[in-house]
């Protein structure tokens, strides 16, 4: 866990990553990261992942409130046009998770890179555009609120 810091923290001094730690707001204990990634200031858009999370906070609606304020920022703060998400074709549990948040599945990049023990992993992109983004703001909003 350590490297993995230290690995994310020198990408965002080099400018390529902003990193955030998530903080379980019942323990006040970190919970787990995730990232804004592939920033493109020029084309005004940006890839939300290198997230995880502690199995404890899984499906709880963490998730669902700290992706709510990164695409509120993305679309709000940064005026960005359209906000990407990316994950291993074979992790349904991260495909669910992005579907839940109202991202649509834009395509699969087949063969797309190759795995450390050198099989090629297919990566399934999704995106929000901005058009999209006053629904899914409602939506997310409402998943938050009917779990309370």
């Amino acid at each position: 866990m350590e490297a993995e810091i230290r690995r994310r923290l020198g990408l965002w001094e080099s400018g390529s990553m902003l990193p955030f730690v998530v903080i379980d707001p019942n323990t006040g204990q970190a919970a787990g990261m995730t990232t804004y990634i592939s920033i493109d200031a020029n084309h005004r858009r940006v890839e939300i992942g290198s997230t995880w999370y502690a199995q404890r906070v899984q499906r709880t609606g963490l998730n669902t409130e700290a992706k709510l304020l990164l695409l509120g920022h993305a679309f709000d703060g940064l005026g960005c046009i359209a906000v990407e998400f990316r994950t291993h074709f074979m992790n349904q549990q991260s495909r669910r998770a992005i579907e839940r948040l109202g991202a649509k599945l834009d395509g699969i990049l087949r063969c797309h890179q190759v795995s450390p023990n050198g099989s090629f992993r297919d990566t399934c992109v999704y995106s929000v555009i901005a058009s999209e983004w006053p629904a899914v703001r409602a939506h997310l909003e409402w998943q938050l609120n009917k779990r309370r």
